[in-house]
């Protein structure tokens, strides 16, 4: 081919909504070499076959903010780029069951005020005007969102091509990527049957063969990529007099309707239905042997399987029985494919320099537009305007074998409008990474929740607790896991208590340069050899990337300890930033951590180690444990006298059953998070997300703008002391009911949103419910009264003086 393009800034792989909104959107930001290749016809995998569904509503920030930037894009997009599309904005109904719902809506709604979106709440009977063909009788209420609607999938994504071609971007169609490349300099070569692309980057946006195309960047460190294929059915009706009458009269189409609890959208197709269910009796493809993905679906569907969604087909003809007048004219059943949390994976390829990801998307009619601007950010800018960990690939690390993604795709699918309660586990593709304690953690009551693939105790239940999946179904604080959760908490008060915590992310970084490469990294200064300290990262922006305990071993030998989450986050971060002789070693899985603290923690550990208890805070050792070697770190993130006991695998057995022997109460992550939210220590991608800047998280003292390297953000955290933050990190007192207050809470003050909370939780040493947030500069004085919004209802909050709630000083840690 003459006019077959053989360099390119950026090679996308897929053809679908995302891989041209990319396109587009990479353009939008002036990079107009850019490359697309599709196997087939643009929109043959997922999107053609797509409802178009186009939804703000989420409970998740990140995609709210995704979803609502694509209602925004779609409102003119067909203007812009000189293409017609069919995009009715007909506005949306969701329906409500029960009072915790209606708390699930009225949280979402106020995320969604605070971004501009004017949701509002509805009786029944409001709803029933809007929709005159809906039975209402059995509702609490019904949140609507006029900027909700549905598109034209196919001529979405053509408006989006042509918008990216006019700006001279090239589409190949009917042009598979056979292979990828990488040369040493960290550029790519696209391996095409029409010829090669060398390019400085590769977007894999491959839809449902994101695994497959997933396969040619394992010789550069990819990973199977986390995902499967659900088959999901939606039934389109004959038209009905009724509905065609109505939206002559009313100039429009009816509201789309979701009856979340029964999982199920219902909306005006021309002038008939579009049922589109959700089903828990739901189907994975192409996930056995008898049952190979194809080489080639382009276009393709599966048969009806109507037997599977009956019971919702019944249950939606009877909230609106004028849709059982009409037959059905045409069932879709086509492949989606699902990510392990249902969420897209959208950002650096996880192990691979210069690749990245947009793919799995199971709403991508919705999040296309969003998500191509997110993925042009990530490329262009090294960073997004929003903190997007929410759909980070690197949010998965290696326990995602296909057998998880399977499991997790389908109780996913299967629960897609479920509520996502606070003390509630999702119960399927458990127990993938065990701790070797992990049976008497069990033995000793432990109700255990996943963090990272890792098994950790929440809480620890006595005989004749209730550990029943159904007791989790509440937002309120309440519940059998209250009682122990302050018992607890006051046995690491009063006491001793012993956490396990498997999955601590870490690091040993050592050779020589070890020292200036980390100063040139991290924004602050590095521990004495013996000591540790926190380290923080920041982004060019000077916004919070991440945060380490780092443990200086030598002058040039380092442990490097992280949020377990974080693991492959931080394990790019650090290989990229080391030069080549100093070498970066994961040695997460092969050890594991216990929490020791209280004020009766020393004399515990003294008649069990031949370690030097006395000496300060802050600093490490190696030593004996129940005759054991193990590594002992003076810090406790509970904020009492404390230590942290590392130890292989292999001894820890042995160090656990000598500490709970000594008297120690085990405790678990429920009163961890009450305990550490007491002394305001914050949270990585809670309260420490690049949403902030380290100043405005009041992470000041962690900054040396006089120190010599040139770190990452060190001219706009400068720049930004001068000028001024405009938001602060805060902790209030709430004088909360029954909740409290959850991540992007509004906080308001004279009737005015002046910030979001970034966790919450009830401080059972100080008896009081906390919530640490961000707020205008000006809100941020001590003192200041300010009002939270939990699930619909206002709290009066005051802002506390900056030091922690529970011991200011630092006694009880320094003790």
């Amino acid at each position: 081919m003459s006019d077959f393009p053989t360099k390119a800034r950026v090679v996308i792989i897929g053809g679908g909504v995302v891989g041209c909104s990319s396109l587009y959107h990479l353009a939008k930001k002036g990079w107009t070499d850019c490359v697309l290749l599709e196997k087939n016809e643009l929109t043959a995998g997922s999107t053609w076959h797509a409802a178009g569904n186009v939804p703000t509503f989420s409970n998740s920030w990140a995609i709210m903010n995704m979803q609502r930037y694509s209602t925004e894009l779609y409102s003119g997009l067909a203007e812009e780029v000189d293409y017609p599309m069919n995009y009715h904005v007909s506005g949306s109904i969701r329906l409500a069951h029960s009072k915790e719902r209606m708390q699930e809506f009225e949280h979402a709604m106020a995320m969604g005020k605070y971004q501009g979106i004017p949701m509002e709440m509805w009786t029944p009977e409001q709803a029933k005007e809007r929709y005159p063909f809906l039975e209402t009788h059995d509702l609490e209420g019904v949140l609507y969102d006029p900027t909700d609607g549905d598109i034209d999938p196919a001529q979405l994504t053509q408006a989006l091509a042509k918008g990216a071609r006019d700006m001279g971007q090239k589409i190949i169609r009917f042009c598979p990527a056979t292979d990828v490349t990488q040369h040493d300099d960290g550029t790519w070569t696209v391996h095409t049957e029409k010829g090669d692309i060398a390019c400085d980057y590769v977007v894999n946006a491959a839809g449902y063969y994101a695994q497959r195309v997933g396969e040619m960047f394992k010789p550069y460190g990819g990973r199977t990529v986390p995902a499967m294929v659900m088959s999901h059915q939606y039934l389109l009706t004959d038209e009905v007099p009724e509905v065609e009458a109505w939206s002559k009269e009313n100039g429009g189409k009816l509201p789309l309707l979701r009856d979340v609890d029964i999982s199920y959208y219902l909306r005006q197709e021309k002038n008939g239905f579009n049922l589109g269910p959700y089903e828990p009796n739901c189907k994975g493809h192409w996930m056995t042997e008898d049952d190979p993905m194809p080489e080639d679906f382009s276009f393709q569907l599966w048969n009806d399987d109507l037997d599977r969604i009956e019971d919702i087909v019944t249950d939606a003809m009877e909230r609106v029985p004028l849709m059982a007048t009409s037959g059905v004219g045409r069932v879709i059943n086509g492949p989606i494919p699902y990510a392990p949390d249902g969420l897209p994976l959208i950002g650096p390829m996880p192990g691979v320099a210069n690749a990245f990801e947009a793919h799995s998307f199971t709403f991508g009619i919705a999040q296309g537009g969003g998500a191509g601007k997110v993925l042009a950010e990530w490329i262009v800018d090294g960073h997004t305007e929003w903190d997007m960990w929410a759909v980070d690939p690197r949010r998965y690390t290696d326990y995602t074998d296909q057998d998880y993604c399977n499991q997790k795709g389908m109780e996913v699918y299967g629960n897609e409008y479920a509520m996502h309660f606070p003390h509630h586990e999702w119960p399927a593709a458990r127990d993938k990474k065990l701790s070797p304690v992990h049976a008497k953690v069990k033995e000793l009551g432990g109700v255990m929740g996943a963090y990272n693939g890792w098994e950790r105790a929440n809480w620890f239940a006595k005989p004749g607790d209730n550990t029943s999946e159904d007791a989790t179904h509440t937002w309120g604080r309440s519940g059998p896991w209250e009682q122990r959760i302050k018992e607890e908490c006051e046995a690491v008060r009063d006491h001793c208590g012993v956490l396990d915590l498997p999955g601590f992310s870490r690091f040993m970084v050592k050779g020589e340069g070890a020292a200036e490469a980390l100063r040139g990294l991290i924004t602050g200064g590095l521990p004495k050899v013996g000591r540790i300290n926190l380290v923080y990262v920041s982004d060019d922006r000077g916004r919070i990337l991440t945060e380490m305990s780092c443990v200086r071993l030598g002058e040039d030998e380092f442990m490097m300890i992280t949020a377990a989450t974080a693991q492959w986050h931080d394990r790019d971060l650090l290989t990229k930033a080391m030069p080549a002789n100093v070498s970066v070693e994961d040695v997460t899985t092969t050890r594991d951590t216990l929490i020791v603290t209280g004020p009766k923690s020393r004399e515990i550990l003294s008649g069990l180690s031949d370690a030097d208890l006395s000496t300060g805070w802050l600093t490490h050792q190696a030593a004996t444990v129940a005759g054991k070697s193990a590594f002992l770190i003076r810090v406790s993130f509970a904020g009492e006298l404390g230590w942290e006991v590392h130890a292989l695998n292999e001894d820890m057995p042995a160090i656990y059953d000598a500490i709970l022997g000594a008297g120690a109460t085990p405790f678990g992550m429920y009163a961890l998070n009450a305990l550490r939210i007491e002394k305001g220590y914050r949270t990585w991608k809670g309260d420490l997300s690049s949403d902030y800047s380290l100043l405005e998280g009041g992470l000041g003292r962690f900054v040396k703008l006089d120190k010599p390297q040139d770190f990452p953000g060190k001219a706009a955290i400068q720049n930004e002391k001068q000028q001024g933050v405009k938001k602060a990190f805060v902790t209030l007192t709430v004088e909360a009911g029954d909740c409290d207050a959850p991540y992007m809470s509004c906080i308001s003050q004279n009737g005015e949103i002046v910030g979001e909370t970034t966790s919450g939780a009830w401080g059972y040493r100080v008896g009081k419910s906390i919530a640490l947030g961000m707020v205008r500069t000006e809100a941020a004085n001590p003192g200041t009264e300010l009002e939270v919004e939990i699930y619909g209802q206002k709290y009066r909050a005051v802002v506390q003086e900056d030091q922690p709630l529970w011991d200011p000083a630092n006694e009880r840690l320094r003790a």
